[in-house]
């Protein structure tokens, strides 16, 4: 009897912040592993996930969104994860959306066209589109854009033509064994998780108060048999952030605990302790060290 033959291998997500690269790799695979909100740069981390149908295994990179906003540590970081990520891939797909071409789209496009790898385009939020000929029209103008294996238009958020995506990947990755059990959906471990998931709910709950000046540190994440025990220090740039975070009487950040916990409760199916405080650092962003700590890498 032959043995099925397997291919896996390695697809990095790129393309501008706020396109719905995190979106999409969460319905390809079915399961939130990356945090999204309707604001930009919320990926900050390049995030695998793993997608694994038949006999084919695709690890998405999830990578921050490419910006030409360089001033600040976190910043410059968060490009310098995006651009390394494609070193080591099978294909990439770039991810831009419905009637917004930007000059970072340019960017990106021309970046990526040198690179000798498969390159897929993803045209995202078709769902705005009314109109079809404009859809082709869109189509035809990003066709010139690059040299695209493939241009394929979709509704991550509505999972519409995702299945069209699949099947087209598979092609591209290399015939060898699965790199990853199959049932494990992501490398990424729990103090990682925890610290996205209090963040997520921090950007939801807070609108549009201060999004990009929050960070999260996992200061403890203590495992027991029938518990999980979470502290975590929230970082802002200024004092008059902290109240914005806490809210009246508290309120805020006690929402944001409560959600928090619960969909950490519902990913790892124990109960979770979580405590919280908000502490006032200025400038961390611009502060490797701090930078560090949260699981970012080093260096210029």
């Amino acid at each position: 009897m032959n043995t099925p033959l397997t291919r896996a291998g390695y697809i990095a997500v790129v393309g501008r912040p706020n396109v719905g690269k995190s979106t999409l790799i969460n319905h390809l695979i079915g399961q939130k592993i990356a945090i999204t909100s309707n604001k930009p740069q919320t990926t900050r981390h390049a995030l695998l996930g793993i997608y694994t149908r038949g006999e084919t295994q695709i690890v998405f990179v999830d990578t921050p969104g490419i910006h030409d906003e360089r001033k600040k540590a976190i910043n410059r970081q968060m490009n310098r994860a995006a651009w390394q990520s494609m070193e080591y891939v099978d294909a990439i797909i770039h991810v831009s959306e419905f009637a917004r071409w930007t000059a970072e789209d340019t960017h990106i496009a021309e970046s990526i066209n040198a690179l000798k790898l498969p390159k897929i385009h993803v045209l995202n939020k078709i769902d705005r589109c009314k109109d079809k000929s404009t859809l082709f029209s869109a189509l035809s103008e990003i066709q010139e854009r690059a040299d695209w294996q493939e241009i394929v238009p979709v509704s991550a958020q509505h999972e519409h033509n995702l299945d069209a995506l699949e099947n087209s990947l598979a092609q591209y990755m290399p015939e060898q064994p699965w790199l990853f059990p199959e049932e494990q959906i992501t490398t990424a471990g729990m103090r990682f998780m925890a610290a996205e998931i209090i963040r997520e709910k921090l950007f939801r709950y807070l609108h549009q108060e201060l999004p990009y000046e929050l960070g999260v540190i996992i200061e403890r994440y203590s495992e027991e048999d029938s518990m999980i025990q979470i502290d975590a220090t929230i970082l802002v740039e200024r004092a008059s952030q902290k109240g914005m975070v806490i809210g009246k009487g508290g309120k805020t950040l006690k929402l944001v605990g409560q959600r928090a916990r619960g969909d950490l409760e519902t990913l790892v199916d124990k109960k979770v302790m979580l405590r919280t405080w908000v502490k006032v650092r200025e400038n961390w962003r611009d502060d490797d060290q701090i930078i560090q700590s949260m699981g970012y890498g080093s260096g210029e």
